[in-house]
């Protein structure tokens, strides 16, 4: 889906600057961009805010370019919200990464990730029925299917809600993405898990015994559960109090597991 095709949304970031030409920098950085409708910057409170149509990773991207750090805080729509969640996906391998769903409206649900270490080319992502993780991914369940559909591609009619297509991962093993999604819906798959799967899913279509099961798209590579997470304006964290890591070095650290706590630096950062 290109920038054209899909309506802007809004992008909080936390930034760090200190005065007023890191602002015009980073302003800099963005107006003008394709995807970038407008930019609003807080030097005060170290807050960026961004209306785009570009994934939260490129418009991310846009602001390091500048030299500083930035961190997503929030995300939005242009009119009231309806609800948002998050998903932090991992797996036993090098597989990680974050999956934002925000519901614009009734039939609208957008979402946004970017996921790293993955092989280059399609794989399939699906919303599965459980948000259970005692045995990794393989305790999640299945397609979230309520209505007992077969399996098939986000745009058809006939299709699991949990059926969200494909996602391309370039040469550097980075997919990142947005979708827009008719039937799915974010109060619905809260407490359910996001997994991303080792090939590419067929989307019913490709003859295989599995296909109108799961798409044939291999093993489950990666997963997490999908929590409800902050809205715009509505995160103020600046530390976490359960690992206490700060909002800067938590940016520099992986999502989870080895590496994330102070007492272990070894883990390089996805940079998410």
């Amino acid at each position: 889906m290109s920038v054209h095709d899909t309506l802007p949304v809004h992008l909080e970031f936390a930034v760090q600057m200190t005065c007023e030409r890191c602002a015009n920098k980073v302003r800099a950085a963005l107006e003008g961009k394709p995807g970038v409708k407008s930019v609003s910057i807080d030097v005060g409170k170290e807050q960026v805010l961004v209306e785009s149509a570009l994934t939260s990773a490129e418009v991310q991207t846009l602001i390091e370019s500048t030299g500083r750090r930035a961190v997503l805080k929030g995300f939005g729509g242009s009119e009231q919200d309806l609800v948002s969640a998050v998903a932090m996906l991992s797996g036993p391998g090098t597989v990680q990464g974050v999956v934002r769903f925000l519901q614009l409206a009734e039939e609208r649900c957008l979402i946004d990730g970017t996921i790293d270490g993955l092989e280059p080319g399609p794989h399939g992502l699906h919303v599965h029925t459980l948000g259970d993780l005692t045995l990794g991914c393989l305790s999640c369940g299945e397609h979230f299917n309520p209505f007992g559909r077969q399996h098939g591609g986000p745009g058809d009619s006939e299709r699991h809600v949990g059926d969200l297509g494909n996602i391309v991962a370039g040469p550097d093993g980075r997919a990142s993405f947005r979708l827009e999604d008719s039937q799915l819906k974010v109060w619905d798959v809260i407490g359910r898990s996001l997994v991303v799967d080792t090939e590419e899913d067929d989307l019913g279509r490709g003859g295989h015994i599995l296909s109108k099961q799961t798409g044939n798209s291999g093993e489950r590579l990666a997963c997490g559960i999908i929590a409800r997470s902050a809205s715009l304006f509505q995160n103020p964290k600046q530390i976490c109090t359960c690992d206490g890591v700060t909002l800067w070095e938590e940016r520099d650290r992986p999502i989870a597991g080895k590496g994330r706590s102070k007492a272990d630096t070894d883990t390089p950062s996805a940079h998410l």
